[in-house]
């Protein structure tokens, strides 16, 4: 089986380490002992080559590396040279805090270099992510929570008509240079942020044209280690064209209920017309019976009082019925209003009297008593 060199890999970089280590420490001993080089100065020596070489990688390699120093300063330049004693103790002292030192130091610098690695792979995981946003067609921006923006991405700059450059750690909000207009008070959209971490609902922007559109807002709060609150990612989905078919739609519902209605009145106009005709000549009889109380020799005023109150009563009939067929014809937005449902069930009764006399259709009621008003439109009832 063929092994593949990879040489970014850690096994062929520790083993690389351990290579230039061994070289490196051959070196420096053959200098420093040609020239006759102390302990502690030839233990800095080994020190920096150390230290040097964890840049590399490996930590484990890096503690052979200091061991093997500790002995070629043991046996090189500890007395007595070419021996594994030690017979001064301050030369004991110097090669164990050469060890410890080396060691420490070593773990401090692959401490460093591994949070160094893991926050150069965080930019690129950011700068990743942020691609992938720009590759997506819903508007995505992300605003810290005093609402300044902090990234905006492709789709929100052909959407809005501004680019990241425009608004990216401006000191303008989010709300300000939207203009958004809310379905609820913003500390209560606000409060349920916090709460839950994300709210959604519809909300109303102005384009950098002026233009108005209505969007479809998700906002996701994002906290950091300790839960504090620390930024709202929003999307938001352009929703305009068919917020427009829906009001074109109730639009259209409205015109054929208006149809409809005028439909129905071309159907009652035989009885709508007996209706308006019976109090028009109860009026004239009532009218014609005062007129001849009060022309008698000792004019009947009594009488003549209760036939000019039929008058009235007739008279506001019929004002009652052509309100009704006018306002059935006029084309109007729907007003619902308290309603009395067994005063609209009589009064049809009363506008197909005719219908149901001519088909010989008989009718009997039995409606509850105090039924409670209900909200509805009068008239389309």
């Amino acid at each position: 089986m063929q092994i593949e060199r990879d040489w970014k890999s850690p096994l062929w970089r520790s083993v690389a380490q351990g290579f230039l280590g061994g070289i490196a420490l051959v070196f420096v001993t053959m200098v420093c002992f040609s020239l006759g080089v102390d302990l502690a100065t030839t233990a800095f020596a080994y020190l920096i080559v150390i230290v040097l070489l964890s840049l590399m990688g490996s930590f484990y390699v890096s503690a052979v590396l200091s061991i093997i120093a500790v002995a070629a300063l043991n046996y090189f330049f500890a007395p007595p040279i070419f021996n594994f004693r030690v017979d001064e103790p301050q030369d004991a002292v110097l090669v164990l805090a050469f060890l410890l030192t080396s060691l420490i130091v070593t773990g401090l610098v692959r401490k460093a270099r591994s949070q160094m690695e893991a926050a150069l792979e965080a930019e690129t995981t950011q700068r990743e992510q942020a691609s992938l946003l720009n590759l997506t067609h819903d508007s995505i921006f992300v605003r810290d929570m005093n609402d300044v923006i902090t990234y905006w991405n492709h789709a929100a700059e052909e959407f809005y008509g501004w680019t990241a450059e425009d608004v990216v750690g401006k000191r303008v909000t989010t709300h300000q240079l939207l203009k958004t207009v809310f379905p609820a008070p913003l500390d209560k959209i606000d409060a349920e942020l916090l709460s839950t971490g994300r709210w959604e609902g519809e909300l109303v922007h102005t384009k950098a044209d002026g233009t108005q559109v209505v969007v479809t807002s998700r906002w996701s709060l994002l906290r950091d280690e300790r839960q504090r609150p620390l930024t709202v990612l929003e999307t938001n989905n352009d929703v305009t064209n068919r917020k427009q078919a829906e009001e074109a739609l109730r639009q259209a519902q409205a015109d054929v209920a208006h149809f409809s209605r005028v439909t129905t009145m071309g159907e009652l106009a035989a009885s709508l017309a007996h209706e308006v005709n019976q109090p028009i000549a109860a009026v004239v009889t009532q009218a014609d019976a005062c007129l001849r109380w009060l022309a008698r020799d000792t004019p009947d005023l009594e009488e003549a009082r209760a036939a000019a109150m039929s008058i009235m009563k007739d008279g506001t009939r019929a004002s009652e019925i052509i309100n009704r067929i006018r306002l059935f014809f006029k084309k109007r937005t729907p007003e619902p209003e308290p309603v009395d449902v067994n005063g609209v069930i009589r009064e049809m009764i009363v506008l197909l009297r005719t219908e149901m006399a001519r088909y010989s259709i008989s009718v009997r009621t039995e409606l509850a008593v105090d039924v409670p008003e209900v909200m509805g439109d009068r008239v389309q009832l």
